[in-house]
């Protein structure tokens, strides 16, 4: 990756400076869109060279951010700003290249704490992670 490169990711990322739901730094650095279902949150972005891992495949770092995210986004969408109290990821496969797409749901609407899960997905469909967590209300 050239610097010229890398210079765009970042004037990309840091944009006008938002920083809000659907729009924040690491969200535009890695070039993820969320959209919103009935019951359910996605988050969508292409594998880049700039998230591989040594092994030249999508580093578990990323796609667990995106895991979150999605999770996160739709805590928020449904019930207001919420925090991570755990996470647990299962890595299935590795990514290397293609969209990824990571939908979250819910396991269990509590009132003030809540299980989700997010699904991560290649472009053929395929499960390449799974999380799940808990939430609570700010």
């Amino acid at each position: 990756m050239v610097e010229s490169d890398v210079r765009g990711l970042i004037e990309a990322a840091v944009g006008d400076g938002r920083h809000e739901f659907g729009s924040f730094f690491l969200s535009r650095f890695f070039g993820m869109e969320v959209a919103y279902g009935h019951d359910d949150c996605t988050v969508k972005f292409e594998v880049k060279p700039h998230a591989y891992n040594p092994q030249g495949s999508l580093h578990g770092g990323v796609l667990a951010t995106a895991l979150d995210i999605s999770m996160g986004h739709l805590l928020h969408h449904q019930f207001g700003a919420g925090a991570t109290i755990e996470m647990k990821v299962q890595y299935l496969a590795s990514v290397r290249s293609g969209p990824v797409t990571c939908r979250a749901t819910f396991l269990k609407k509590g009132r003030k704490t809540f299980f989700l899960q997010s699904l991560a997905t290649d472009q053929s469909g395929e499960a390449i992670a799974h999380a799940t967590s808990t939430w609570k209300l700010i």
